[in-house]
């Protein structure tokens, strides 16, 4: 599903995000922590993702090695 004015973003759980970077849940949250991954809303007793910041950060990923630079 596309977003678009009529949907909301989409929230993506832990297991989902880690399955998506392949990394673990403290390597993400010292990264959140660092501010070198987006933040998690927090909804209650619960934290999701929004799938297109996380997705941004993938391609930002990409972008750093294609043009050289370090992670």
């Amino acid at each position: 599903m596309t977003e678009n004015a009529t949907s909301p973003p989409r929230l993506l759980r832990l297991k989902e995000v880690q399955d998506r970077v392949g990394m673990s849940k403290t390597t993400i949250y010292d990264r959140v922590r660092t501010k070198n991954f987006p933040a998690p809303v927090h909804l209650g007793t619960m934290a999701a993702w929004v799938e297109s910041e996380v997705d941004a950060w993938i391609l930002d990923r990409i972008n750093d090695r294609d043009h050289g630079k370090a992670a």
